[in-house]
């Protein structure tokens, strides 16, 4: 097996699927913990989607780099989404489903009224489950995840001890004077980043997985946050790492492998978490 993927790695299409790997599930896990505890585990999955119709725009009018695109409008509707979650006429979940759905549906919509590719049902699944666009990846791809995968570690370090604080009690933060809505907003600012960069991953129905299942498997034998945060990240990086080389030798979809991966991870830390009597 090992050889195998030795052999693998010599090929530079390889190299480039581990670094994006490495690097999105490092940046999913980080703000995978404050989503879940904020009770917005799905709004990774509702940008997913966005993200899904942005990408179909962006096919029919023929963009080579379709970021330019994908990227404001996911940004756009993350801020959305907060502003909407907070409206007592639309709760977050009521809201995250509307946006969704609407994007999921109109996306397919246009790829379909106007099909630019002789294999539509191809990339609709390529880029609802990242079964071969991690695959294609260039050194530009590589570059520009680099840069997106640095400026999320670098904020959520920078502005660790703010976002702990808007995590576990928004209104004492508010009361001491920290700008709640301005945190809120930059938390939507870099999800929205982080599903922009995981898009060639694992795809856009799966991007939830790759967020949540680290935070809560960490929150099964830890109890600080900054310990969930630390072993989620770590977890994360070692799923995914284990997902590319089972997709590689057993020739398995990359982005559903690695989400099964952290599925069964997700099993053995409850597991150990129950023994322990920490679960």
């Amino acid at each position: 097996m090992m050889e195998m993927i030795s052999q693998y790695l010599q090929y530079p299409f390889v190299r480039y699927a581990v670094i994006v790997g490495v690097l999105t599930a490092l940046c999913s896990s980080l703000l995978g913990v404050t989503l879940v505890l904020k009770r917005y585990s799905f709004i990774g999955d509702g940008l997913s989607h966005v993200a899904f119709g942005a990408i179909a725009i962006a096919s029919v009018l023929k963009l080579t780099d379709k970021t330019i695109i994908v990227l404001p409008v996911t940004v756009l509707c993350a801020v959305l989404l907060l502003r909407k979650g907070q409206d007592a006429r639309i709760k977050g979940d009521a809201a995250i489903a509307m946006i969704s759905v609407g994007a999921l549906a109109f996306g397919y919509l246009i790829m379909n009224v106007f099909s630019t590719s002789s294999n539509l049902s191809g990339d609709v699944c390529s880029t609802l489950f990242g079964s071969t666009s991690i695959l294609t990846l260039t050194a530009k791809d590589v570059w520009l995840c680099a840069a997106l995968s640095a400026a999320v570690v670098v904020i959520f370090v920078l502005l660790y001890n703010r976002i702990f604080a808007v995590t576990f009690d928004e209104n004492f933060s508010k009361a001491t004077g920290l700008n709640t809505d301005l945190y809120n907003l930059l938390i939507a600012v870099v999800i929205a980043l982080i599903i922009v960069v995981a898009m060639e991953l694992v795809g856009s129905l799966l991007i939830s997985a790759l967020v949540i299942f680290p935070a809560l498997s960490a929150m099964r034998v830890f109890r600080s946050f900054k310990s969930v945060t630390v072993f989620s990240a770590v977890l994360s990086v070692v799923c995914a790492l284990a997902g590319l080389a089972v997709s590689i030798v057993c020739g398995t979809p990359v982005g559903a492998t690695i989400v099964a991966v952290d599925v069964i991870a997700f099993g053995i830390v409850s597991a150990a978490g129950a023994v322990s009597g920490r679960g």
